[in-house]
């Protein structure tokens, strides 16, 4: 029973939706639409087929009637070539177009050239005159000579040396008294006689006529206004009309064809589907039209009745699912909601809100229950809210309306110090307060603002806040008459450390000089991390006396200077600081921070370690580079380079074994300039590859040419450069330079520093065994400045270790110097390698090198930098000597 009963209700509840107009009204119209898109369609299927039965019917009858005139016309043609036949034979060639003529049995010239062709192909009459040109290679002369047949010849459209318009030859053979052959005679049409009879009224701008021969090429055809030939014919086989695919233009056409008793002609007409069933399609469109419209009226009309009906059903249901849903989305809601209604006095001011409705999130906030809320005046439970503002925002929202947005940091003892969100909307008769919190959210962007005005790294200010704290001490000190001193700091070696040790020791010792730099600071002072290895320091509220910061700069230089212990190798690096004072360097943030920078370079070119004051004539070195630069980057397609070559002397014979090329600048208004000054600007610049590919090239060529010239054989020394080396066609540049100049590979030696080479052990390793697979020397130059260790040193493929010249030059009374060249000395011997000392000036510095086995020496001792034709002169003279002493 209860399972009828249940069945019972369902069944009047589907009957029930059912007699809601919203439903039962769609459902008629949706028939009602089906049975006018059937008829429709239905009706335009049938037109569809009668205009297609009407245009085959239209083009049966109209090949009917081309097909009698061109008839006419080929009899026309064939009775008139009997004719000249039998005159020809009756009064010979010449005298046979005369005689027709005489009796006016002769075509005109203007449709028909008339011909008598002799055997020979030369023209003996014709009508109008052509003279005697040949035709003999002409498609029915070939055919009238090799057949036998009496039948007319039709040749396709063509042109000959008789008649440079188009036309077809109609032709019959001449036989001679024997039944030989003797010619032809031919009449020449024009293709456009056969479609004269195209009718535009009838067949249209697209319409068909034409020709064509038993060979699938036609002799005519004219479609609209334009007459062609010697296309391919269509594949239509009768004159059924059917509908075919022209070959020539691609267009569909009812087509109908039928062979031409007597000759080898086909005719052909084809009516253009699309102007055929124009006249239907516009009829289509009408049908479609009125079903569209009248089906587009009757869903309107379904549709407004079915939104009304619908809206109304909504309505029912919503004001019974309101409650349900409102209670459901406030507890699942992560904001706190409150719904309070306004409490006005006497004379209608509002003076508190009643809480009349909350939900769980509320509570937390709170630290109240919905039944203690309930009821409750807000005043009476956060009482401060009338101080803080809060109680005037609600009272002018429950007053002018509109929504109202806000934040603060609560000081509720359920949620102190928590940052929320309030959005209160009026409602009737109070308002709605939905509250978030946001504390999260304000951490996040806390982080996130000092992350971007804080170096990741060291977690000093960086760029963009050094530049703000800058501005905002230059208004502070200039509202209250007092100076700013700016310190712009580079640290002297870090390079040297990065590249030796690597990027995580480089990340180190950044992260520990900060520290310590920022421990020789005030409070009020800031120090800031500008980019790479350069810091700033901002010394707020000073006197107008430069030093008075001398002594800060001092310990900040002190403090930089101690041994810092990277991964188990003790370094040491310096700071060279360009200080500038606000505002007498300068009044706005940009123009100071350029000026310690400009001071900055000074303090490096005096020996560095040490901080410099800013002057005016600094920034004239930095215009003196840019102009450098700027002529850098034409000197060598101006030939403003040239190469010194500085002899290398074996210690014990004092032979000169190789030579250094060294390269000079001869600028165009600033004379010689020394590579001290431009070799860093080119490597900056990216101008060291082309500029180290010259070196390279000029000084192969250079020692190929004292090689030719008999001297004795020398080394050519070629410095690389930290780009060059870096450049991945550094091997392929060297094989060319010794290919071009045809100098021995073995003649070569290319030397790198070695910090270049510890910038990537792995591939410089790779790199130079690449170059001694070739045959090339390497040797590391300025070695004992870096930081390469042992086990990398003896992996390295090189010949000789060259002691750097700031070791050399106080080898004659500092024993630091002399235990350094000694371990160098003896180093390099204990790897097989050859040792060299660089910058030898003195006959003490030789004594020493000569005393402690030193194999080689270089300097202005022996010799300065030479050009080429002096170096010449000292390798005659020496290879004299060693001749002499030979005898």
């Amino acid at each position: 029973m209860a399972s009828a009963s249940a069945d019972k209700a369902g069944l009047r509840r589907w009957l029930g939706l059912g007699l809601e107009t919203h439903i039962s009204l769609p459902v008629f119209a949706a028939i009602l639409l089906v049975v006018i898109w059937v008829v429709t369609l239905r009706t335009v299927a049938n037109d569809r087929e009668a205009a297609h039965l009407a245009a085959r019917a239209s083009s049966q009858e109209m090949i009917d009637t081309y097909e009698a005139q061109v008839a006419r016309n080929l009899g026309s043609i064939d009775q008139t070539l009997k004719v000249l036949k039998y005159s020809v034979e009756l009064n010979g060639a010449a005298g046979a177009l005369p005689a027709l003529n005489r009796q006016g049995l002769l075509p005109s010239g203007l449709v028909f050239m008339v011909t008598v062709v002799d055997r020979d192909g030369r023209i003996v009459a014709s009508n109008p005159p052509l003279g005697g040109a040949s035709v003999a290679s002409q498609p029915f002369f070939r055919f009238h000579q090799h057949s036998r047949a009496d039948t007319p010849y039709v040749s396709q459209t063509t042109t000959d040396e008789a008649n440079p318009d188009w036309h077809i030859h109609f032709s019959r053979r001449l036989n001679d008294a024997a039944g030989g052959f003797a010619g032809a005679v031919v009449v020449a049409v024009d293709p456009a006689y056969f479609t004269s009879g195209y009718e535009r009224s009838r067949m249209g701008e697209h319409g068909a006529l034409g020709l064509f021969g038993s060979d699938g090429v036609f002799r005519a055809l004219r479609v609209g206004d334009n007459v062609a030939w010697g296309g391919g014919a269509p594949a239509a086989s009768d004159d059924s009309g059917a509908l075919v695919l022209s070959k020539w233009d691609g267009r569909r056409r009812y087509t109908s064809v039928r062979r031409l008793h007597g000759f080898s002609l086909t005719a052909i007409v084809g009516l253009a589907e699309s102007e055929q069933m124009a006249a239907f399609e516009q009829q289509r469109r009408n049908y479609l039209w009125l079903a569209g419209s009248g089906s587009a009226a009757l869903v309107l009309v379904v549709a407004l009745v079915c939104v009304l009906s619908w809206q109304m059903t909504r309505t029912r249901r919503r004001i019974r699912r309101f409650q349900e849903t409102y209670a459901a989305a406030s507890e699942a809601s992560v904001d706190a909601f409150f719904v309070m209604r306004s409490i006005c006095d006497d004379k209608g001011t509002i003076v508190d809100f009643v809480i009349e409705a909350t939900n769980t999130r509320a509570e937390k906030m709170s630290g109240m229950s919905k039944q203690e809320l309930h009821g409750q005046q807000l005043c009476v439970v956060m009482p401060s809210y009338r101080d803080n503002g809060i109680f005037d925002d609600l009272v002018k929202v429950a007053i002018l309306g509109g929504v109202h947005e806000a934040e603060w940091q609560s000081n509720h003892p359920a949620i102190d110090q928590r940052w929320l969100h309030r959005q209160v909307v009026p409602v009737e008769g109070g308002v709605v307060a939905i509250v978030r919190d946001i504390t999260e959210r304000k951490l996040a962007e806390e982080r996130i603002r000092h992350m971007a005005h804080h170096d990741e790294l060291t977690g000093l200010p960086n760029r963009s806040l050094i530049r703000d704290r800058l501005d905002q001490a230059i208004r502070h000190a200039r509202r209250n008459g007092r100076c700013v001193a700016v310190a712009f700091i580079d640290l002297d070696g870090f390079k040297l450390v990065n590249d030796g040790l690597g990027h995580n020791a480089g990340d180190e010792l950044l992260k520990v000089v900060g520290a310590r730099m920022a421990g020789c600071m005030r409070r009020d002072d800031m120090l800031g991390r500008f980019g790479g290895d350069e810091f700033v320091i901002i010394l707020a509220d000073q006197p107008d006396d430069p030093m008075a910061v001398a002594p800060v700069l001092e310990k900040i230089r002190q403090a930089v200077n101690e041994p810092i212990l990277l991964d188990s190798q003790e370094v040491q690096v310096g700071c060279s600081m360009g200080v500038v004072m606000y505002p007498r360097d300068g009044d706005d943030p940009n123009t100071l921070m350029m000026n310690a920078d400009a001071a900055m370079y000074r303090a490096k070119e005096l020996g560095k370690n040490a901080f410099q004051f800013y002057a005016r004539e600094m920034n004239a070195s930095v215009e003196e580079k840019l102009v450098l630069l700027e002529g850098l980057r034409n000197a060598l397609e101006c030939r403003q380079f040239s190469l010194l070559y500085q002899p290398k002397v074996d210690l014990r014979s004092g032979r000169i074994f190789g030579v250094e090329a060294l390269i000079r600048w001869q600028h165009p208004e600033h004379g010689m300039v020394s590579p001290a000054r431009f070799i860093a600007l080119a490597e900056e610049s990216g101008l060291i590859i082309p500029i180290g590919d010259w070196v390279l090239q000029t000084a192969c060529r250079q020692a190929r040419a004292w090689c030719d010239a008999g001297l004795p054989r020398v080394t050519m020394s070629v410095n690389v450069s930290p780009r060059q080396f870096e450049e991945k066609r550094l091997v392929e540049r060297i094989a060319h330079a010794l290919h071009d100049s045809g100098l021995p590979a073995r003649a070569l030696e290319i030397e790198v520093t070695e910090g270049l080479i510890m910038r990537d052990l792995a591939q410089s390793v790779g790199k130079m065994g690449e170059l001694k697979a070739m045959g090339v020397n390497l040797s590391i130059d300025d070695f004992g400045t870096g930081y390469s260790s042992l086990s990398a040193l003896k992996s390295f493929p090189i010949s000789t270790l060259k002691i750097d010249k700031s070791f050399v030059s106080d080898l004659a009374d500092n024993a630091g110097d002399q235990a350094i060249a000694l371990a160098v000395i003896s180093l390099g011997h204990r790897l097989n390698l050859r040792v060299l000392a660089e910058g030898v000036e003195t006959e003490q510095q030789r004594r020493f090198l000569l005393d402690n086995d030193c194999d080689e020496m270089q300097g202005y001792l022996f010799s300065r930098p030479l050009p080429p034709a002096e170096v010449e002169a000292l390798l005659r003279r020496q290879a004299a000597e060693a001749l002499a002493g030979a005898c």
